[in-house]
């Protein structure tokens, strides 16, 4: 009810569980899904999963009740776009549903440090050097503004450059991070201090 109240956004549908999700994405193919995480049948992470390997153009945003750390891990790992609490006002929820289509990340404040704090203790994280020896030091620009929460209009702006040059830079620096999406780019570059 609050998103049909914004003009520009148009609900095209509400599923009960991620397993119907699913199928109504198949049929409508929207540009967001608005996920919640604790469903029957199939639970919200699975079906973030699901949904970014067969529709990777399909942003997934969460919207929850559920702040514990390992939902926030495994849906950011799912390939979820952002992560929104239910006490969100909003203001701010229309917001991170349009930001997110245009490519940005929202994290809810009190998410972000739990993201952060994760992605810090990780026994995979590797240095600075390795992440940065993968890419072009233009990729490695391009990484430092996906992280700070760009999207590709504004990193084009930023650099000088055309929105397709930025788009190419951002499918190399996901195939050579071997992330699936700019939020789990993000995450690496934050892990490795590149913001």
């Amino acid at each position: 009810m609050l998103l049909k109240l914004d003009p520009d956004i148009s609900v095209i549908g509400l599923a009960e569980d991620g397993a119907m999700a699913i199928d109504m994405i198949a049929r409508e193919r929207p540009d967001l899904v608005l996920m919640d995480l604790k469903m029957p049948i199939m639970n919200g992470v699975e079906a973030t999963r699901q949904i970014r390997a067969r529709y990777p153009e399909v942003k997934v945003l969460i919207l929850t009740t559920y702040d514990d750390d390992e939902w926030i891990s495994e849906a950011v790992q799912a390939g979820a776009s952002g992560y929104l609490l239910k006490d969100t006002p909003r203001g701010e929820l229309v917001k991170a549903v349009k930001g997110t289509v245009a490519g940005k990340t929202f994290l809810d404040p009190s998410v972000a440090g739990k993201v952060l704090q994760q992605a810090s203790s990780q026994s995979t994280v590797q240095s600075v050097l390795s992440i940065t020896g993968k890419l072009t030091e233009r990729e490695v620009v391009v990484l430092r503004l996906i992280a700070g929460g760009l999207n590709n209009r504004d990193i084009a702006d930023r650099l000088s450059l055309s929105e397709g040059t930025v788009r190419n830079h951002v499918s190399a620096i996901l195939a050579k991070l071997g992330v699936s999406d700019r939020t789990q780019a993000a995450v690496i570059a934050i892990q490795h201090g590149l913001k």
